[in-house]
Order: structure tokens, then sequence, then C-alpha cells
């Protein structure tokens, strides 16, 4: 191989060239370009609403008594797969409950990019959850050949509404798939709720009914994009729940799961570890990604938002950590929604704020993806065959037939109208700690930056770009997506 020498001068060209190529692409993203504001603040009636048009000004060097908010697409970072929630069959059964008229409005709303949010990203269970009215599986009792397998049940609400949510979206939704238990009958406790684990005897059988599922959703027209291994494997619920340690699981998907899906033409399904917090994200996806045997294998490590229980802030550093140590391995956050249902605190802006919050800085840890829990649940919060109530961002009131739409559905709306599947994350920092911000740029090469101020107060800033400046006006308590 012939070696390449650069004289001091010929280096002092190339980076003179660089730097030019990166202001000439400045000018073409500042030139003539008008930022649209969409604005959503509490004690108001924004709700992604257009509020300012604004043009770029030259500005240069900004003084540390100027709020700020600065971009620049001359970094980028992971890949934005998608921002969506889960068909779970409390969703499924209450949007059965609507009338037609309601549906169309309830579809629109989440799947249709210009009326609606967006939505182009998809979780729903394998067989039961708590989100249910009752537990089941596919198979009939002590079936280990999985002879009498059949999604028989889906057919009546939940594959339905995945069908008519796909149509919405434009004919696609990128879909994955999660299990909270094995059988009762393959688990120590023989139950499927209170935890258990699944006996060593029937792992391929297990192995064997993901593969199952996926071909049985595929013959109704339903692709499977992706499957995480366990839902919360290490908590014990009073609902569908099955424990499994980080060497468990790693020894389940090198030797059971992971050749299991290769050997039945099922290998480009996304394989997805852990499902859990992120208090204990680092263990898991350690233990699973330091074993090439396993790692070949997983495509990404999924996590949810629940370590807030005990009033600690959210670990967004332990999914940064993840990301640092195994960067060719994707991070998303697989689950998150409000706990502790009352229909009265729909109102409550902390709902949204909280999803905020999440989404600004999953997405800056590395998120790839982002999907909410529940896409609807009823007047009650439910229905849950365990009582484990819980918000959704649309509400359904089958009393008076009302959809009632939270902030957080706005909140969640300011990433999902504007990011496509394609974007990339830039970078952007904020000058304040009241500014939470993230920005992206799409494959149409149009910049996406969010802003979220959860401060009592409003607070003029610039957006920041290579010199110049648009000047905006964050209202207090309020979210707002900037695109050019």
């Amino acid at each position: 191989m012939r070696k390449i020498f650069l004289t001091p001068l010929a280096l002092f060209f190339m980076l003179n060239q660089a730097c030019a190529q990166s202001a000439a692409l400045t000018e073409n993203v500042t030139a003539n370009k008008k930022v649209v504001v969409y604005t959503t603040a509490k004690n108001s009636n924004l709700r992604i609403t257009p509020t300012d048009t604004l043009g770029f000004k030259d500005f240069g060097q900004p003084l540390e008594t100027q709020p700020c908010v600065f971009i620049d697409p001359t970094h980028s970072f992971q890949e934005f797969i998608g921002i969506g929630g889960a068909f779970t069959d409390a969703a499924a059964e209450t949007f059965g409950s609507m009338n037609k008229q309601t549906q169309a409005e309830f579809l629109k709303a989440y799947y249709d990019n210009k009326d609606g949010i967006g939505y182009t990203l998809g979780r729903t269970t394998i067989h039961s959850c708590d989100f249910a009215s009752s537990s089941y599986t596919y198979v009939a009792e002590n079936d280990k050949e999985l002879k009498t397998f059949s999604i028989e049940h889906d057919q009546q609400f939940r594959i339905p509404l995945i069908k008519q949510a796909m149509k919405t979206a434009g004919g696609k939704l990128t879909l994955f798939a999660s299990p909270w238990s094995p059988p009762a009958w393959m688990k120590d406790n023989k139950n499927m709720l209170q935890g258990g684990k699944l006996l060593p005897e029937f792992y391929s059988s297990w192995a064997n009914y993901f593969v199952k599922y996926i071909n049985a959703y595929e013959k109704e027209g339903i692709p499977i994009w992706g499957l995480t291994v366990q839902n919360e494997p290490m908590a014990k619920q009073s609902w569908e729940s099955c424990i499994i340690t980080a060497e468990e699981e790693r020894d389940f998907i090198k030797t059971y799961l992971g050749p299991t899906l290769h050997k039945a033409g099922l290998g480009d399904k996304k394989l997805i570890a852990w499902d859990h917090n992120r208090d204990l994200i680092y263990q898991r996806a350690s233990t699973i990604l330091n074993d090439p045997e396993a790692a070949k294998y997983v495509w990404g490590i999924g996590y949810h938002w629940y370590e807030t229980w005990t009033g600690s802030a959210m670990q967004f550093e332990n999914v940064k950590r993840v990301k640092e140590s195994f960067p060719n391995t994707n991070v998303f956050l697989t689950e998150g929604t409000v706990e502790r249902f009352k229909f009265e605190g729909m109102s409550d802006w902390s709902l949204g704020e909280k999803y905020g919050n999440s989404m600004i800085n999953d997405f800056n840890s590395g998120s790839v993806a982002w999907t909410d829990w529940n896409i609807v649940l009823d007047e009650t919060g439910g229905p849950n065959h365990v009582g484990n109530l819980c918000f959704a961002p649309v509400i359904y009131d089958r009393r008076d037939g009302k959809i009632h739409y939270t902030n957080s559905y706005y909140y969640i709306g300011h990433f999902s109208k504007f990011v496509h599947a394609g974007a990339k994350r830039i970078a952007t920092s904020s000058s304040r700690d009241v500014l939470q911000t993230t920005a992206f740029q799409n494959t149409d090469g149009s910049i996406v930056v969010v802003v979220m101020n959860n401060s009592d107060k409003p607070m003029a800033y610039k957006l920041w770009l290579n010199g110049k400046v648009v000047e905006v006006n964050s209202l207090a308590h309020s979210i707002a997506t900037l695109v050019f």
C-alpha cells in the first residue's frame, strides 16, 4: 500500500477547505431561510400551533448575559427510527368501543402526519399483559410442540386496530413485540403472574413460540420489525411477569432464541435485550454484549423510565454509558407512562413535561427511537385485569363518547410530527438550564430544533448557528419546535 504524506502547507490548505465547506453548509442552511416556530404552552390554547416565522440575521459572538441555544449540523450522531406507542389489548378494546367517526378521528390524530402527530413506530404484546381484560396465551396447556398455536384472540380487537393504524400511517409501521410471561405451564411457579422463571426444559419451546408469533402476524399482513426478549425481566409483578437474570438472558439469546430465529429465516428481526429500567441497564448490557456469541444476535438495548418510582431523577447517564461502551449497539426507550391514573388529573401540565424531559434527554443520550405505553385508555385508566391503572396521552370516555387529548399527546407530537425516519441527531446545547433542547436534520435537509421551558417564567433566547441568530421567546411551561 502506498503511503501518502502531507506537508504542513498541504494540510493547512486541506483544513482551510474543510472550514470553507462547513461555512458554505451553514450559509446554505441560513441564507433566506425562515424558521417556523410551533408552540404548546400552559395557560393558553397553543397546541403545536404555528406562532412565529423568523429570519436569521448576523450576530457573531454572544455574551454570557444573552441566553442562547446553539446548533451545529456539521456534527451528527445516531440515525432516528421513529416515535410511537403500544397496541395493547386495553388500547384495542377501548378503540373497539368507539363509533366509526370517533375511530377515524383517533387514527388521524396519531398516525396522519399532516393532520395528526405522525406516529411511525409501534409496540405490541405477545399474548396478554396487565393491560388486557384477562390473562391468556396462544397455545393449549402443556402443548410443548406448539401444535395448537393460534392468534385468534387478537383478531377481535388488536389486529384490526394495528391494520387501521398502518393504513392511516401510509401503509407501514415499524412494529416490535414483547412478551410479559411465558405460559404458566412453562414456569416454575405455574403462574403467568407474580414473576417466576422459565423452566430450562421449555427454553426451546419458548424460542419457537416467538417464531410462531412472527409468522402468524405476518400471515395477517402485519410485518414484525423487532422483538424484545422479555418485558421487565427483573420485576416480580402482580400481573404477567417473569424473572430472567442477565446471565440467563445472555445464554437464552445465544443458545436458543438467536439460533432459532436464524434457522427459521427470521435473522433480520431486530432483537432487543433488557427492556427494563435505566437503573440496571449497564449491568445487563455489559453482561450480554461482552459475550460475542450472544452479542452477534443483539441489535439493541431497550429500556423503560420507571426508576423514578423513588423520586430520583431519570438516570440518563446510564444510557450514555451503554452507548459509549458499545457504540455499535442501538439504545432506545421501549416504554414509559405516568402511573396511578385519576380522571381529574388529565389536565396536569406535568404529564407532558415528564415526556418532554425524557425525550430530549433520551435522544441526547443516543436513543434511536422512543415508544410510549398505551396509545389510548378509557376513563378508568384501563381496562386492566389487575387494577394497575395508568394515564395515556389520549383518554376515551366511554360514558359520553368524547376523546380527551392530554398535553403529553402534544409534547410527543413536537418530536414525532417533525422528525422523520432517517434523520440524524445534530449537535445542540443551551446556555440556560431551564431551556432543554435537542435537534435533528431530516433527510431532506430540514433542521428541527426542540426547546422546552418547564420554568414559571418566559425566556427570550437566540437560536445561534455559526454567527447567525433568530430571536425566539420561550413561554413559561412550554415546548416549541423550530423548523427550517
